[in-house]
């Protein structure tokens, strides 16, 4: 690896009696592959952004990849990268299984790898993830509505397409959150907004519309853009205010959506905690100064009462 040419470098010119010194370890300039289930959406928009300064802090070459929601493409960038040569890789994978396969070769490899916002199963050894608990995470929406609607609510869910681990997370949150307030909480719709707006969008209007003569309390979505989606619909059917909308993912437009009474609360996860930390983790671990290891961030509710602890409320003010 580029960080033991260093150390080597390093020995011989200690050795030969210069005076400036420089860490064994460290190599700057190492080239990090982060590979993004998508860049169409702000939340890994944003990620990136903060992938990108925190890489010129650490002195590091980014190669950053779109898989455009394709698991195929996703697989097939991860092996022509490694192909190519890279010195870790961060990914963010589309589906919880499909990519074991691709991931195996970098593992075999012995490339440095993490998983960030969300895990991958079925890889020969476990890969190393950061992301916010997402079960803890689909509870909170969930508790939102049981908390504040003491005498029963009947709750549409629209969730993430189907198959990543981010989906079957805030999903079973969302459900074990529902279960825990009791028979009085009901789950009258659900259905995949493939984590899109419009899709989201589409699939509220079915609801409200199917749904018109006694229409759900809450709409409860697995991401922010989805329920701006369905904050959409229900200003559209002239159900704003009658119709409670819960989302995941705190960026500004969802915040702007808080402040202005369209959503009720949001889970905040902290996506540049996240990208962050799996970024300093993989070049720790190429310079040989630590170890990749699973980071779990706590993820919280966010609300009219608590704006500015928002992980972007700078950027709405």
């Amino acid at each position: 690896m580029k960080a033991q040419k260093g150390g080597l470098l390093c020995s011989a010119v200690l050795a030969a009696g210069l005076t400036f010194q420089l860490s064994p370890a460290f190599a700057a300039g190492e080239k990090i592959l982060i590979n993004f289930q998508t860049l169409s959406i702000p939340y890994f928009i944003y990620m990136h952004e903060q992938a990108s300064q925190e890489a010129k802090v650490l002195n590091v070459e980014l190669l950053v990849q779109d898989a455009q929601s394709s698991s195929t493409k996703q697989s097939s960038d991860v092996e022509n990268a490694l192909t190519q040569g890279v010195d870790a890789m961060v990914v963010a994978p589309n589906d919880v299984t499909a990519l074991a396969p691709a991931l195996n070769e970098v593992l075999s490899e012995k490339v440095p790898l993490v998983t960030v916002d969300r895990r991958v199963e079925g890889t020969d050894t476990p890969v190393p993830y950061v992301t916010a608990d997402s079960v803890a995470g689909g509870r909170l929406m969930a508790e939102l509505v049981t908390s504040n609607m003491k005498n029963g609510a009947r709750v549409a869910f629209i969730g993430g397409t189907p198959g990543s681990s981010t989906a079957i997370d805030r999903a079973k949150g969302v459900h074990e959150g529902l279960k825990a307030g009791g028979g009085k909480f009901q789950l009258v719709a659900e259905q995949s907004g493939e984590w899109e707006r419009a899709k989201a969008m589409s699939v509220a209007e079915n609801i409200l519309t199917s749904l018109s003569a006694n229409p759900p309390d809450a709409i409860i979505c697995a991401s922010g853009d989805m329920a701006l989606g369905a904050a959409e619909a229900v200003r559209a059917t002239g159900l704003k205010g009658k119709v409670k909308v819960i989302g995941f993912d705190a960026y500004p437009e969802v915040l702007r959506a808080i402040r202005d009474g369209d959503i009720a609360g949001i889970v905040e996860q902290s996506p540049s905690k996240q990208i962050r930390t799996a970024l300093r983790m993989a070049v720790k671990k190429v310079r040989g100064e630590g170890e990749l290891e699973t980071v779990i961030v706590q993820p919280f509710m966010i609300t009219p009462e608590n704006l500015s602890q928002a992980e972007q409320y700078s950027a709405i003010q």
